[in-house]
């Protein structure tokens, strides 16, 4: 009975690119998943704060949102 082998490539593929990087820790460089609260500023501008799970380090990022036209 013939033996077969398989290989696996291990080079994986990038994922598709996302609409922005979610930030890292600027004090420990842990990753954060999600912003602890988010607040309109104004019609067009978004705010979000985040808090480090792993130091306790918080800070504010503040993102413009362009408005798009359907037809």
């Amino acid at each position: 009975m013939p033996a077969f082998a398989e290989f696996l490539s291990t080079n994986t593929p990038r994922p598709a690119p996302r609409g922005c990087e979610l930030p890292a820790c600027p004090v420990c460089a842990d990753s954060m998943i999600a912003a602890e609260a988010s607040a309109y500023l104004t019609e067009n501008v978004i705010s979000y704060l985040w808090t480090c799970d792993t130091c306790g380090y918080g800070f504010v990022t503040k993102h413009a949102v362009k408005r798009f036209a359907c037809n």
